[in-house]
This record gives C-alpha cells, sequence and structure tokens, in this order.
C-alpha cells in the first residue's frame, strides 16, 4: 500500500515543481526583459504633446 502513496506523493510534487517554475519563469518576463530573438521591436507611439 505505501508503493502508490509514494508515487502520487512523488508525481505531485514534480508537477507543483514545474508549476513553480513556469510561473517564476513568466513571471520575469517584465517591462525591462529583452524580446525573443527574430521578433520585430516594438516602437512606443509618442503623443502629438510631446513635440
Amino acid at each position: 500500500m505505501k508503493t502508490p502513496v509514494a508515487l502520487v506523493t512523488a508525481t505531485l510534487t514534480a508537477a507543483i515543481l514545474l508549476a513553480v517554475t513556469f510561473l517564476i519563469a513568466t513571471g520575469t518576463r517584465g517591462e525591462g526583459a529583452l524580446p525573443p530573438a527574430g521578433t520585430p521591436a516594438r516602437t512606443v507611439p509618442t503623443s502629438p504633446a510631446s513635440k
């Protein structure tokens, strides 16, 4: 009976660690992050009032 419990525990632990890894990876992609290679650069439109 210990084998199924250990298997479920190991699977849930791996799933939680994978989810945390993805959350950290997506959370670090902020405004200051570089775009992925091959992505065209985005330009920010300026308002007419700033001229």
